[in-house]
């Protein structure tokens, strides 16, 4: 489970083999078992037994900013792997084999978001042909990408005006099903100016925490990107893995509005936009979670969909180390 501060002036120690959470409503203990990865998304106070008792646990303390970003992280200071993983990511970057890992993960995304589409068409009757329409577009859109050829700084500004195109095709998809007063133009980020782009982007950004855990754990370097160029501490390779795992967030948010579960309240007016407040984020992050711990079937095996985000962090790093055993056998 994902264990979530949200209440402003929290309070998390250790007690015992348990973290203990204060706040001024009620008091209660967690055991460290059942814990992955602790969620701080408001002002808490944390002692440093919890946080030790956190990295022995292998347990992640992630902070999100108001907009649902992350924008810091307490971890262990050990490697996820051998350094091998992170040679080879800066070896296929300027490959085709970088351009062809690009492909697969953009494939990825929008094979999720056209079985989404044609789901949401066929529980929809009155829209359903509107709906196809948009998922035929997106399938026009994912043709070209599998003809690209060359390498990721050859192909690059085609790639992006590709996931550009289907993201507006995409978007304005999802805005005809959503409640009609929910309507929105397109995506709008920090701040957002509408109800449904406020929801996903704070549900990307609890995605962008999960994706650089596994890219951790499983030894890949979250700076060495290959579809986004790299900038100072910019996490690149966080950005390109996470066109995979978006549909997490997109079902999430796209299903609270369709069962009538989101209220205005739920969002406060700032400067250019909206924010969401604490009712809104805990209505948010109970049914991401509940999206994030469904078992489906992957790749021949049951697994929650949290997990497979670490089994494609793994799978990836595992394909870098055996691509260059191959290449050394040859020689």
């Amino acid at each position: 489970m994902q264990l979530v501060i949200n209440t402003y002036g929290s309070y998390l120690k250790k007690k015992d083999n348990c973290f203990l959470v204060k706040n001024e409503d009620k008091e209660f203990e967690v055991s460290a078992k059942k814990v992955e990865s602790i969620l701080i998304t408001t002002g808490a106070y944390l002692s440093t037994d919890a946080i030790k008792f956190a990295m022995e646990n292998n347990i992640d303390l992630i902070f999100l900013d108001e907009f649902g970003s992350p924008y810091g992280r307490v971890w262990h200071s050990k490697l996820g792997s051998t350094t091998l993983i992170r040679r080879r990511q800066l070896e296929i970057a300027e490959k085709e084999e970088g351009l062809e890992l690009a492909k697969e993960w953009i494939t990825v995304k929008f094979d999720n978001q056209i079985g989404f589409l044609k789901r949401l068409a066929n529980s929809r009757p009155e829209k359903q042909e509107k709906i196809e329409e948009y998922a035929k577009q997106l399938e026009n859109i994912k043709l070209s990408l599998m003809n690209l050829k060359g390498t990721i700084e050859e192909k690059r500004n085609s790639l992006m005006g590709m996931e550009g195109s289907a993201g507006r095709v995409y978007f304005e998809a999802l805005s005809f099903i959503v409640p009609e007063r929910f309507e929105f133009e397109g995506r709008s980020r920090q701040p957002a100016k509408d109800e449904f782009n406020c929801l996903l982007n704070y549900a990307y950004g609890v995605l962008y925490s999960l994706v650089e855990k596994g890219c951790i754990i499983a030894g890949l370097d979250p700076y060495i990107g290959f579809i986004h160029t790299d900038n100072y501490n910019k996490k690149s390779l966080i950005f390109d893995l996470i066109e995979m795992f978006r549909i997490f967030a997109e079902q999430t948010v796209v299903y609270l509005f369709s069962q009538r579960k989101i209220k205005k309240e739920y969002f406060d007016p700032i400067k250019g936009g909206l924010t969401l407040n604490k009712e809104g984020k805990a209505v948010l992050i109970e049914a991401l979670n509940e999206t994030l711990e469904k078992t489906v079937r992957y790749r021949g095996r049951n697994i929650k969909n949290r997990d497979i985000i670490q089994f494609e962090c793994h799978r990836i790093a595992n394909s870098l180390i055996k691509e260059k055993s191959a290449s050394l056998g040859n020689i």
